[in-house]
This record gives structure tokens, C-alpha cells and sequence, in this order.
């Protein structure tokens, strides 16, 4: 990865980019949580191949106390027995619609799995915080934003 930017998106399209980080607020208000939040955008960005968004998440994980087991096993979610029924729905469903053209057929059990754990409004405030996600890291490999160079915390 480079040790800049491709484009400095940011600056050529700063329109998006705000309306990119005012979308992320009103979704930090929801009812979700910041943990659930942060382990969504973490798993998606792992996907995703995302380096710059998967340091950040992990960073702002540890922030709010998360564990190193926990952080560390994320990608491994379904051995490890480590997450709540809740968690792991999210995670089934953040899988889900990050990776849309796989596995059509047990998308509904997946759907059906996170009703039992969410209400309407949570399961839709999940869908855009996962949307949001994926955007998020297609723009930062699209433009190959480097990742900064900081101490573990």
C-alpha cells in the first residue's frame, strides 16, 4: 500500500464525504450500541480487505473494552464460542449483505435468525450501519488509503 492516497478524495468530493460521516452519527445514536456497531464494521472490513477501516475498528474496539480474544477471533466467530445470539446474528446478516451474490437460498434463515434478536427499526439501523461499512472500505481501497502508523494500544 502506498504512502499516500491515490486521490484525495476527501478534498475533491467533500460533499459525500459529509454526508458519509452524518449518516454514521445518526446510526451511532441507534439503539444498537457501540460494541455491536464496532464489531459489524470490524467483520466487514476484514471481508472487505480493508486495512485502514479494519485498524480503525479494532482501535476503537480496544477503546470501549473490548478484548483481545474477542477482536482476535472475530473473523472466526462461528467456532468460537465467544458472542452473544444477539452478536452472532448481526454478524450473520453483516456477512450476508457483504457478501451478496453468495448463497441467495439461506439469506431468509439468516433474515429470520436476527428477528428473534432485533426489532424492525434495529434490524434497518444494522442494514445501513453494514451498508455504510461497505462503502466506507470500497472507498478507502479504491483509493488506497494508507494506514497510519500508531502504537498498539
Amino acid at each position: 500500500m502506498h504512502g499516500q492516497p491515490r486521490i484525495s478524495w476527501m478534498r475533491i468530493a467533500p460533499k459525500p464525504y459529509q454526508a458519509m460521516i452524518a449518516a454514521g452519527a445518526t446510526l451511532a445514536d441507534s439503539s444498537l450500541g457501540p460494541v455491536l456497531l464496532e464489531l459489524i464494521k470490524t467483520r466487514v472490513s476484514q471481508i472487505n480487505g480493508c486495512a485502514f477501516c479494519l485498524d480503525m475498528h479494532v482501535r476503537d474496539l480496544r477503546k470501549l473494552g473490548e478484548s483481545w480474544q474477542r477482536i482476535n477471533s472475530l473473523s472466526t466467530w462461528r467456532e468460537a464460542r465467544l458472542y452473544t445470539e444477539r452478536e452472532r446474528a448481526a454478524l450473520a446478516w453483516a456477512e450476508v449483505l457483504t457478501r451478496l451474490a453468495d448463497g441467495h437460498a439461506a439469506h431468509d434463515q439468516v433474515f429470520d435468525e436476527l428477528r428473534a434478536h432485533f426489532s424492525d427499526q434495529e434490524i434497518v439501523e444494522l442494514s445501513w450501519a453494514i451498508a455504510q461499512i461497505n462503502t466506507w472500505n470500497r472507498m478507502a481501497v479504491g483509493m488506497s488509503a494508507p494506514v497510519p502508523a500508531q502504537d498498539i494500544a
